[in-house]
């Protein structure tokens, strides 16, 4: 075991290619024990998180209609596996967080067009709309939803209710690459995103309010999809050379290539330091958009 994982306590939702398709796996973070938890060979499954007591887990897939992503829920073992949305052929279900009684997620509809908040009981009861935007995070206290819209040339970071009103800009410098996905702290003080940096993206950090933006990494590549541990100790996130999903043609071809180690899972400390691979899952690599994200206790 390596020495800088020996303190890493906890388990972390993963998706992962090395079984042919995107799966999702439970791995823990110290000693690597991983579980297979979708065992679907046919589909895609991605955007694993967490119920807030840790007994269920939402996820998207198109094992329903290939291309089509819905949003499903199964218990933390894998088991009794239920589809919450039934969405237009073509659309996309992406990013969901839990709070409470609600999940609240991303839309792409199939036709070109901004993408949408969207809002779901978690017995799959009320599927609504929220608010444009994309990327969206509920609080802890499901009150506020973090996402990110278009501002001129790029993507920035804002803040609504849950309601989708009072919406409030955040940071002010327009990120062309995207993938800013924003994520609170566990106790919702603090949001980790993305943002560019000379043509690269970092995980920066910033207050509930926008205030106090600091930059956590510095490793000249593109990071993103960050997630705290429960204690906010560390920090997960996933790192790529390149900005594949900004083109179609490199888009598809990284699909299809499939590489071990393309998008490795990376922790830091809370405050940035130390960053380096998660030796336990190095070769649990995936494609998607999808965080690592820590069980909570």
């Amino acid at each position: 075991m390596s020495e800088r994982n020996s303190q890493l306590e906890g388990q972390l939702l993963i998706t992962s290619v090395r079984t042919g398709n995107t799966e999702i796996f439970l791995v823990d973070a110290r000693w690597g024990d991983a579980v297979n938890l979708t065992r679907s060979a046919t589909s895609e499954n991605r955007y694993p998180m967490w119920s807030p007591d840790g007994t269920q887990i939402v996820f998207t897939s198109d094992r329903g209609l290939h291309g089509t992503y819905d949003l499903y829920v199964m218990d933390a073992d894998g088991k009794n596996v239920r589809r919450l949305t039934n969405v237009e052929e073509g659309g996309i279900c992406y990013f969901p967080t839990w709070s409470g009684q609600a999940i609240y997620l991303g839309y792409a509809p199939p036709k070109d067009g901004e993408g949408v908040i969207g809002r779901v009981a978690s017995d799959g009861t009320g599927f609504e709309i929220v608010a444009p935007g994309r990327d969206p995070a509920i609080s802890p206290d499901g009150k506020t939803i973090a996402f990110t819209q278009t501002v001129n040339k790029g993507y920035c970071l804002f803040r609504m209710n849950a309601q989708g009103g009072d919406r409030q800009q955040l940071t002010r410098h327009e990120n062309a690459i995207g993938a800013v996905a924003p994520i609170w702290s566990p106790d919702g003080k603090k949001l980790l995103y993305s943002d560019e940096v000379s043509g690269k993206l970092e995980i920066f950090c910033c207050d509930e309010d926008g205030n106090e933006q600091r930059q956590l990494t510095k490793l000249g590549q593109f990071a993103a999809s960050a997630a705290w541990s429960p204690d906010m100790k560390h920090i997960s996130f996933r790192l790529t050379d390149y900005d594949y999903w900004r083109y179609p043609d490199a888009k598809e071809y990284i699909y299809r290539e499939k590489k071990a180690d393309k998008r490795p899972v990376w922790v830091m400390e809370g405050d940035g330091s130390n960053p380096h691979v998660l030796e336990v899952a190095h070769y649990h690599c995936a494609m998607d958009g999808s965080r690592a994200a820590w069980k909570p206790k």
